[in-house]
């Protein structure tokens, strides 16, 4: 990234943000009839499309079963023409697998798998267009689409990225903030008690800017969940309208 400014010594950033600041977040509940739920959710320029199937009988190997909880099943994908370079394999490949995989974690600390013994539930995620933040920006959109199916969980799982440019804890990286070479730490939240459903850091960081790091993060997912908690409430509405209620 040499030549590129990531942070002006104004404290602004590449796309106008102050080092706090998150992207614009914005998210439609309910876009696939077909589907037990379903968000489509747009992060800045990082667009993502989340579907929920389930619960229902587990399928395949008897062997997947659960007999005190519902199996979670996660699925990521990037559409071929997400990125500037198309992609070969838009799923299946070693990170697609470990985001689905990243997936799975997070979701399993927030459904009460409990409620539902011997089922599966199915998410699936399809990122449309990355800008950066891709994990995080499936997860806030499969959250939604969580909700959407009217599957209990235990409150919104909300995430965000943080990263540091000259020592300057920046909030919810662009593609071009997380490819500068720094380090970037991805958190995923339960916000209301404060408990950490995934934590992932892609370098080295010192010990002494950890902290200053997750709380930038935290933060960040504090505020995503402001966010979502209003989308949740208009498309309410928004049926409540529809329905007549």
């Amino acid at each position: 990234m040499a030549g590129i400014e990531l942070l002006s010594d104004q404290g602004y950033r590449l796309d106008g943000r102050k080092a706090t600041e998150l992207r614009k977040v914005q998210a439609r509940m309910g876009v696939f009839g077909q589907a037990d739920g379903s968000a489509y959710l747009e992060q800045g320029n990082t667009k993502v499309l989340a579907v929920v199937y389930g619960p229902h009988e587990v399928r395949g190997a008897r062997s997947k079963i659960l007999y005190d909880r519902a199996v979670i099943n996660c699925q990521y994908s990037m559409a071929t023409f997400s990125t500037a370079e198309r992609k070969r394999r838009p799923h299946g490949d070693r990170k697609s697998s470990e985001m689905s995989l990243h997936l799975k974690q997070t979701f399993e600390a927030a459904v009460l798998t409990q409620l539902y013994p011997r089922s599966q539930i199915d998410i699936y995620v399809k990122i449309l267009q990355a800008d950066g933040g891709n994990y995080s920006a499936c997860v806030n959109a499969a959250t939604l689409a969580v909700i959407d199916a009217g599957i209990p969980m235990r409150d919104y799982v909300c995430a965000c990225t943080a990263g540091f440019v000259d020592d300057t804890p920046l909030a919810d990286l662009c593609h071009a903030e997380e490819s500068g070479g720094g380090t970037s730490l991805a958190v995923a939240l339960l916000p209301r008690g404060g408990q950490i459903a995934l934590l992932q850091m892609d370098a080295r960081l010192h010990q002494d800017h950890l902290d200053t790091l997750m709380e930038a993060a935290m933060t960040a997912c504090k505020g995503v969940s402001k966010v979502l908690d209003e989308v949740v409430r208009q498309h309410l509405q928004e049926m409540s309208i529809l329905t007549g209620e």
